[in-house]
């Protein structure tokens, strides 16, 4: 039983055994009856899924890591207000989704039923379309869908945070990204040291910046003792395949230019960045919405563009915004030549348009809410850090009768 407080009043006695005990003369009021029992530990991973709330209950560990969780939702929030950023929300419902390569969940309205609706993928679209009207600092944190697979990192609905702040360069937000790395971690270890005890501690001197920084064309031309291909050259596709041959290495299911540099990275650079590391100026393929320019090191045009990893896990990805219309049009239609399932290819006329009305230098920001809160809590899987688990734990959930 639930009851309004625990307190019996009455007079103390002793029972016919000599024990003592309590003449009840008033009893507390029954707010609600609790008909099942409670496990005394629950270790069966379905059953702990499926009731979620006895999981909670039991399993204190569980409760702390969604504690901590709404912890480092609201440290991220606060370091973005106390810089003068302006919280926003944009649609999540639209004709397409972009801002982003990945296959996206598609519905229907009531109201327009010969359209085809998707969820969004990225809020990044909406946010500089702010940034246009001057709004020069913005942010969003919410949800956001993908099409895809369910693996221990990704999960088909997730949160992400992005942020667009006008006239900041890739300098200025990868300094922004150490210094928030750098204050949330002293933060959770707080937090796990006074209040979660039972989740693992963190070192903050792991998160000291500067941050290691990778070049990504050198690095990854040193890791495989090769030379890449001219990128921008019609064969370098065909070059990549036969790279990929030469190395013994299976090829992407959608074997495109943007696909095989990804699975090279993954294979080659990703793996060293233990310690908290930017993967810089990849390939500009690799970022259609990112300025781009030539490398004179390499001799490529890239892109100015980072990405933070920890422990192998991509954590936040940032870059200077293309703001030229005829720029952005040619990588949309530079984009549009590698379509598979996951990427449309989708020239977005309404938001070319909207360039036309002067996007102001922008630096752009987003992060994985799960993936990060997955890192400073210690959980392995993304379901740890989600308040019912991933899809496949949520589908079927309810009992029908």
């Amino acid at each position: 039983m639930r009851f309004t407080n625990s307190a019996f009043t009455g007079s103390p006695l002793r029972t016919k055994r000599g024990e003592l005990s309590l003449l009840a003369t008033e009893l507390p009021t029954i707010l609600t009856p609790i008909l099942a029992s409670l496990p005394i530990t629950l270790e069966n991973p379905e059953a702990r899924i499926r009731n979620r709330h006895a999981d909670l209950l039991v399993n204190q560990e569980v409760a702390d890591t969604l504690k901590l969780r709404s912890c480092i939702i609201q440290y991220l929030r606060n370091f973005l207000v106390d810089d003068k950023f302006i919280e926003v929300q944009t649609p999540i419902l639209a004709d397409d989704a972009g801002g982003a390569i990945a296959r996206p969940f598609v519905t229907r309205a009531t109201e327009f039923a010969d359209k085809t609706l998707s969820l969004r993928i990225a809020p990044e679209i909406w946010l500089k379309r702010l940034v246009l009207g001057g709004m020069d600092r913005v942010f969003e944190m919410g949800p956001a869908f993908r099409n895809e697979g369910l693996d221990a990192t990704h999960n088909p609905e997730y949160t992400t945070c992005e942020f667009y702040k006008a006239f900041a360069d890739l300098e200025e937000l990868i300094s922004m990204t150490e210094s928030l790395i750098y204050g949330l971690a002293s933060h959770v270890n707080h937090m796990i040291q006074t209040q979660y005890t039972i989740l693992p501690t963190l070192d903050a001197r792991h998160y000291s910046s500067p941050f290691k920084r990778i070049e990504f064309i050198p690095a990854l031309e040193a890791a495989i003792w090769r030379k890449l291909p001219e990128l921008q050259s019609p064969s370098a596709s065909e070059e990549l395949v036969f790279l990929f041959h030469d190395l013994s290495l299976p090829l992407p299911a959608s074997p495109t230019l943007p696909r095989l540099l990804d699975k090279l990275s993954s294979l080659y650079l990703e793996p060293q960045c233990d310690s908290p590391t930017f993967i810089v100026h990849p390939p500009a393929c690799l970022a259609p919405l990112s300025k781009s320019f030539r490398d004179p090191a390499s001799g490529q045009i890239v892109s100015a563009r980072g990405e933070l990893f920890i422990q192998g896990w991509e954590i936040a990805n940032m870059y200077e915004e293309e703001n030229s219309p005829f720029e952005q049009k040619k990588k949309f239609m530079e984009q549009a030549q590698w379509r598979d399932d996951e990427n449309r290819g989708v020239i977005d006329e309404s938001y070319l348009e909207a360039l036309e009305w002067g996007l102001p230098p922008t630096g752009g920001w987003g992060c994985g809410v799960d993936r990060l809160c997955m890192h400073f809590a210690g959980a392995s899987r993304i379901s740890d850090v989600l308040s019912f688990g991933n899809l496949r734990n949520v589908v079927g959930l309810v009992k029908k009768t």
